[in-house]
């Protein structure tokens, strides 16, 4: 069982709760999100029930806000004095004191920011359902930019080189079009095609390839000019095309395949003004009475009349019982609370394996890559250890803006974890200057970095499970399986339990599965 929290868990869960009579149920086909309504489950189930949620991200404040519909008390216990937990915005004022004792300030300007956490929202991800719910406005993301540059290092002439992605794309498409076409046209595809098969194919390989009439791909406009086209006589100077073995050895189109994902495929969409207000936005529906920031959770045990919890707030220890407790912290710090779980349960805990991940955001006071590069949004990928650089969304055309100077991950991302924040920086600048030039190290106003491994109460970006190969969803191993079943009145929530690992839209759907079961088991014991 890989649980209710994949791509369709939504639609699965409020099925489970119309089944057993807690929701309405009707004969006509499951949307991919249907918000439950005030009424729906109130008065379904009697007697009062009780849950403490530990953790105010995603998970944690969603399961909140739906048990809240159906008049569960609930308590959210978050150790942090923010929401949102990894889905974290820096902007002016946000401060942070990581594990090393390096203490931050973000002095950007107003209304300028970066998401150090999660930054973007596919189409199908009933994040967008929940920001509709809540009130909370969205934009467009730029997820490619055929003006942004990939830089990779080869053996070829095209080492280190900043290459525009159009022209990147027109080149690897045109020369693969020239040779499948070859190949084609001598006869290497007889045992597979038929005469009309090949026509056809040949007729779409000269329009994706941009070929000529003898069918060699001779460069195109779709590479970009040299100069611009203009008014009357002025047709404009086309970008030369690279040479064929130039550009198969470089691997230049080694990221073309990123936005080809199922779940990177634009559109993609964030929230106005930072992916965190969706978190406020769930605060402030829930109720901030309802929630203890600035709680650290020390003891989680099961108990005769429930669950009971411990924890520091304040300066003060202090406990709440509940009947039914959602553990959101993250897996791999589950361990390190005082409980009676299981031996079973705290072995398939360790085996989500914590992740490496972390970005830096750099305010400029000239946006260079709009006045000089004409990219606007989008990101630029590399080798090096930055990865990539991703140009902001929002304040277009104005005097400054915030870049994300890397977003990286695994090996690339240890590189800079154990370094400070100022050694980070001038790596990431160094770096940035060999892909956008000298006028990446200028008009610096401010900068912050955030690195999940070395952020308190995360130490993770998110979980990779031991014998998944990395998988962010769809191979469940046996400790994934252990880890969707309560313990007594114990569940556990999070991305790291559904098929969209690392996703908001995992959480989410993980809540919801979770607040499915409370609800089929209060009836039952009803």
């Amino acid at each position: 069982m890989k649980g209710l929290g994949a791509t369709g868990g939504a639609g699965l869960a409020y099925g489970a709760m119309s089944t057993l009579g807690l929701a309405p149920s009707t004969a006509a086909p499951a949307r991919t999100f249907q918000p439950l309504a005030a009424g729906d489950l109130i008065g379904k189930v009697k007697g009062s029930h009780s849950v403490v949620v530990l953790g105010g991200g995603p998970a944690g404040l969603c399961s909140a806000f739906e048990l809240q519909k159906a008049g569960y008390k609930v308590t959210v216990l978050e150790a942090r004095t923010r929401p949102g937990g990894r889905v974290w915005t820096a902007r002016g004022g946000s401060e942070e004191t990581d594990l090393s004792g390096e203490t931050q300030k973000c002095t950007f300007s107003e209304g300028h920011f970066y998401n150090v956490g999660a930054t973007r929202i596919p189409q199908s991800h009933i994040t967008l359902d929940y920001c509709r719910e809540l009130g909370v406005e969205i934009q467009g993301f730029g997820n490619q930019n055929a003006n942004t540059f990939v830089n990779y290092q080869s053996d070829t002439s095209l080492s280190g080189q900043s290459v525009t992605y159009r022209a990147a794309k027109a080149d690897t498409f045109g020369y693969m079009s020239e040779l499948l076409k070859k190949a084609t046209d001598q006869g290497a595809l007889d045992q597979v095609l038929s005469r009309e098969d090949k026509d056809a194919l040949s007729e779409f390989l000269s329009d994706f390839g941009d070929l000529s009439d003898d069918g060699r791909y001779l460069g195109s406009s779709r590479r970009g000019y040299d100069s611009e086209p203009g008014a009357g006589l002025n047709f404009g100077t086309e970008k030369k095309p690279f040479a064929m073995q130039e550009v198969i050895r470089s691997g230049i189109g080694r990221n073309f395949s990123f936005d080809f994902g199922y779940d990177q495929a634009m559109m993609m969409f964030t929230p106005v003004g930072g992916m965190d207000r969706i978190y406020y936005a769930f605060q402030d529906r829930i109720g901030t009475d309802n929630i203890v920031f600035g709680a650290e959770v020390t003891s989680m045990k099961n108990v005769s009349e429930g669950v009971t919890v411990e924890y520091t707030a304040g300066g003060s220890k202090k406990s709440i019982t509940a009947d039914y407790a959602i553990c959101t912290i993250p897996p791999h710090l589950v361990g390190r609370l005082q409980n009676n779980l299981p031996g079973d349960v705290l072995t398939a805990l360790k085996a989500a394996k914590p992740s490496s991940s972390g970005k830096l955001g750099i305010e400029y006071s000239r946006r260079w890559w709009e006045t000089e590069d004409r990219i606007y949004g989008g990101a630029s990928n590399t080798d090096k250890d930055i990865s990539q650089i991703m140009f902001p969304y929002d304040h277009y055309n104005s005097d400054r803006g915030v870049v994300v100077a890397y977003y990286s991950s695994g090996k690339r991302q240890e590189a800079f974890e154990s370094l400070t924040h100022r050694q980070r920086l001038a790596k990431a600048i160094a770096e940035g200057s060999e892909i956008h030039g000298e006028k990446y190290t200028r008009d610096i106003s401010s900068s912050f970095s955030g690195s999940w491994r070395r952020t308190k109460y995360s130490e993770s970006a998110w979980a990779n499970w031991a014998g998944s190969g990395g998988s962010h969803g769809g191979a469940a191993t046996p400790e994934y399986e252990k880890l969707l079943e309560p313990v007594d009145k114990i569940y556990f929530a999070g991305d790291h339990l559904s098929n969209a690992i690392a996703w908001q839209h995992g959480a989410l759907t993980s809540a919801r599965d979770v607040v499915t079961h409370i609800h089929e088991r209060v009836a039952q014991e009803a």
